[in-house]
């Protein structure tokens, strides 16, 4: 049994993600060339960006479905090609309402086309290591922001935004198609059980309603849209608090990176952790760790010390996300992964969108970004409380997992 191919779609997975998600989220580098050619305005621009989200989420858990029927393979190919198309069309528009539509509608689209299929299939091919395969395949979107931005950036320089986002639209679906043909669904066997600590179900559901009626989902769901909720707003307005504290807009960006470079730590501390202690262990301590740091932020002014929770809250978000994965597929099994995925990822979208907003009307209202972090924290509390709702693996459920079948 070739169960080492796993590792190819781990991969194959993170250079996907990597592509996909850098030439989604490369739209700030693009910002300041287009306003400046077009004459659009930054809300304009930046709302393709809104519309992304929004599309991203509901895209998700559509081709999430459809992976549980067809397989991975088709939706990715399909999806890189509706990349590239988005990009291109939103590089050769000269009407704001067109580009919105590319950027945000088509690529939005392709965008949620990656998530779930690749983590569904990765899940598929591992009954150990399953945290660490899952948090490798997410690593491509924490490595994106500094591979990716700064590519564009140095395109945008040598020939312009229009070229550049060409140019790498192309390049995605280039390498996106053949890699995309690497993916397979695991053999039909059935896997050992994981080390999760959650207790299993007796009756997979196999049906949407089924599957969206089940108190696991809906707490699941819940914790995913609670953290995102929770750091979304510090991830949007850190910058602008930082500024407001002194850092210069240099530095107060470079905060973004620390994060990110934390992020790509915490993938792999948290997927090991994850498969020695259990997931749900894990979770609920990191987004315990999460709320505390997002609340320290109201004391911090001095901008190594935005370093120092920096790098706190990006091994912690970074660490934790991929494990909601596992969380699923530990209960609910490797069949109907994609559409449990697609429904989960599309309440995290909506989690995110709150943050930025609600962050805004709070400074607006108080003149100061503290009730942000302190309101943020209280939801990344709440995420942490409702984690422990998952009922947790008895003595009986491990006798009765090691006995055969």
């Amino acid at each position: 049994m070739e169960r080492h191919y796993g590792w190819v779609i781990v991969a194959a997975g993170a250079v996907i993600t990597c592509l996909a998600m850098g030439a989604m989220f490369a739209l700030p580098v693009y910002l300041q060339p287009m306003a400046d050619e077009t004459g659009w305005s930054r809300a304009g621009i930046s709302g393709a960006m809104t519309v992304g989200f929004i599309v991203m989420g509901i895209a998700g858990f559509v081709w999430g479905t459809i992976t549980d029927r067809i397989g991975a393979r088709p939706v990715i190919v399909t999806a890189a090609v509706i990349l590239g198309l988005g990009l291109f069309i939103a590089s050769r528009t000269e009407n704001l309402l067109v580009f919105q539509f590319a950027y945000g509608g088509l690529v939005g689209a392709a965008g949620g086309a990656f998530f779930a299929p690749l983590i569904a299939t990765t899940l598929g091919w591992f009954d150990k290591n399953r945290s660490l395969a899952v948090s490798l395949v997410t690593l491509g979107a924490g490595v994106a922001p500094m591979t990716m931005t700064p590519l564009a950036t140095i395109l945008i320089e040598a020939i312009g935004w229009r070229q550049s986002m060409a140019v790498i639209g192309l390049t995605a679906v280039a390498v996106i198609i053949p890699l995309g043909f690497l993916i397979r669904s695991a053999p039909q066997v059935q896997l050992q059980p994981s080390s999760s600590d959650i207790a299993p179900a007796a009756k997979e559901p196999s049906r949407i309603g089924e599957i969206f009626r089940t108190p696991q989902f809906i707490i699941l769901a819940g914790v995913f849209f609670l953290c995102c909720a929770a750091h979304s707003g510090p991830i949007f307005h850190t910058v602008s608090y930082a500024i407001l504290c002194g850092a210069t807009p240099l530095a107060a960006a470079s905060i973004y990176s620390v994060e990110g470079l934390a992020g790509l730590g915490g993938r792999v501390l948290f997927g090991l952790m994850g498969d020695k202690l259990g997931v749900r262990r894990v979770i609920v301590g990191g987004l315990a760790l999460q709320a505390i740091g997002i609340y320290c932020y109201i004391y911090v002014t001095e901008l190594q010390h935005f370093y120092m929770l920096a790098v706190v809250l990006g091994l912690v978000y970074g660490g934790v996300m991929p494990l909601y994965s596992v969380l699923a597929r530990d209960y609910f099994g490797p069949k109907v992964m994609g559409t449990v995925l697609g429904g989960i990822t599309m309440t995290s979208s909506i989690g995110m969108a709150f943050g930025p907003v609600g962050g805004g009307y709070l400074y607006d209202t108080y003149g100061s970004y503290h009730w942000l972090y302190i309101a943020s924290a209280a939801v990344g509390i709440g995420a942490a409380l409702l984690a422990l709702v998952f009922p947790p693996k008895s003595t009986n459920d491990d006798l009765a997992t090691a006995q055969p079948a």
